[in-house]
């Protein structure tokens, strides 16, 4: 009974985040932009059962002669996919499984972060907040981008072990936090490059609020460092071996950064679509922050100002602080006035869209959204239990009432696995729909008949600097892992 209790706010987050999930338990699939899916859960299995890992290359993709496609994109939700084909799930099923784990994710690490900082109530509602954002639903039923909201995910549980890490220096928080940083990399390699500088911002913060505890800042800093080394097999190569491919063709054209600035108030109010981004104000899908995030936004801003007021302080001050500061930051990199940082930091390119912002502005305002509920405590003197239960019920009634409506597709197809997996499928459908890492000098097909008589023309063979960044993680595991187990007989950590 007393287990039943203590988990019961996460259980009411599971329960209502079936509003999200209803879709998937349809027949058939709904299409999006990335409609590559299930061929790509396909393509894993194939991969794993010839016997390679890490996988880097498939073998029916890239016109039928074959595509490295998990060597840059990052594939640690396919792996999850691949699981259920392993065991006798349908490849169609076993892809809407790791798409709704994805999903359930976002709210439950939501809630173990906020939790821990805002208690049971806020903790529901910021995750709740997190889990119906609407830029949430562009990604799952617009844009179909698994791998960006299984990156979306594991943000929180980062921050969770950091703060942990903080009330006890653990070192198995510093190992939960480190498999949650590797897990954002092998997840989306995008959403990593924009968390990070903030992952390193919250360490420099509590490492100034741990001053005087130096096993604490060692393991602050381990998540991050650790989490680079342990996933360089895959980072690595990407890097080094991307100028052999098209991937360049990407920044280009209409992904130009330059082309996919958001309008200022299209982040109160841009119409719901289904298509896709193109310059100026009018695009085919919306780029809306959300009416309760504004709103929370604005309540959060007015609440610290009053507390400032009253002089109250301490660490969870400055952690909304810090938030509310991370929140303004990562909208103005969504907006055309932050061009000439775009231009002046030019790595920024290869995040192709500056709208990507806003799924760290959303985890922002969710944060903020618990913030509101904890804050109550410092204003109401009496019944203060009873006036969070209010205000929370009246923010997510008001949350769902205006963004549940987003969480639908467009239409449902009635589809099977054969639709997504034939021959006629992965050769030439899919294989058009991504084939940005051909290498440059390769001629693609310009009929299906053309690409369904194609033989193999490549065969997989890992490259030096492939094999050496495996061993580099491989070493630098162990060498950690031995390092942590001296330090601790030495009492440092």
């Amino acid at each position: 009974m007393a287990l039943i209790k203590r988990i019961s706010p996460l259980l009411l987050v599971i329960l209502l985040s079936i509003f999200v999930i209803v879709p998937f338990f349809q027949s058939g699939f709904f299409p999006m932009h990335d409609d590559t899916q299930p061929a790509r859960v396909f393509e894993m299995v194939k991969s794993l059962q010839r016997g390679m890992f890490p996988v880097r290359w498939v073998f029916d993709l890239g016109y039928g002669a074959g595509y490295p496609i998990f060597n840059f994109y990052a594939p640690l939700a396919y792996y999850f996919g691949a699981i259920f084909i392993l065991i006798g799930f349908d490849v169609l099923i076993a892809t809407k499984i790791m798409m709704v784990t994805g999903v359930l994710l976002s709210g439950i690490f939501m809630y173990l972060f906020a939790k821990d900082i805002w208690g049971k109530i806020g903790g529901v509602v910021s995750a709740l907040f997190y889990m119906y954002a609407p830029y949430h639903a562009v990604n799952i039923f617009v844009r179909g981008a698994v791998s960006e909201f299984w990156a979306y995910a594991f943000i929180p549980l980062v921050f969770y072990s950091l703060d942990k890490i903080y009330k006890k220096a653990s070192i198995g928080f510093a190992i939960l936090g480190t498999f949650s940083y590797v897990s954002i990399i092998l997840s989306h390699n995008l959403t990593a490059m924009m968390i990070t500088p903030v992952i390193f911002g919250h360490i420099i913060a509590l490492s100034l609020f741990s001053f005087n505890n130096k096993k604490k800042i060692y393991l602050y800093f381990l998540v991050p460092v650790f989490g680079i080394i342990a996933s360089v097999f895959y980072w690595l190569p990407a890097l080094i071996e991307m100028k052999n491919t098209n991937v360049a063709s990407q920044f280009i054209g209409g992904s130009d950064f330059r082309k996919n600035f958001v309008c200022l108030e299209q982040l109160w109010n841009s119409p719901w679509g289904y298509g896709g981004s193109i310059p100026g104000c009018i695009d085919g899908m919306s780029f809306i922050l959300g009416k309760p995030q504004i709103i929370v936004i604005i309540l959060s801003t007015l609440m610290l100002i009053w507390l400032f007021f009253k002089k109250v302080k301490g660490r969870k001050i400055l952690l909304t602080l810090f938030t509310l500061l991370s929140f303004f930051i990562s909208t103005f990199l969504t907006l055309e006035i932050s061009r000439p940082v775009w231009e002046f930091i030019s790595q920024m390119s290869y995040l192709q869209y500056p709208w990507r912002f806003l799924n760290l502005a959303t985890f922002f305002a969710s944060i903020l959204a618990g913030f509101l509920i904890w804050g109550i405590h410092k204003i109401f003197k009496k019944n203060q239990l009873l006036v969070q239960i209010i205000a929370s019920l009246a923010l997510l009634i008001f949350l769902l009432f205006l963004n549940l409506k987003f969480f639908t597709p467009q239409k449902i197809i009635l589809v099977t696995s054969r639709d997504y997996i034939s021959e006629t499928a992965l050769k030439w459908k899919i294989s058009k729909i991504s084939d940005e890492y051909l290498p440059k000098n390769f001629l693609k097909p310009k009929t299906m008949e053309e690409a369904l008589k194609n033989k193999r023309v490549f065969s997989f063979t890992e490259t030096p600097i492939e094999r050496t960044s495996n061993i580099i993680s491989i070493a630098g595991i162990l060498i950690l892992t031995i390092g942590i187990i001296i330090s601790k007989k030495k009492g440092i950590i």
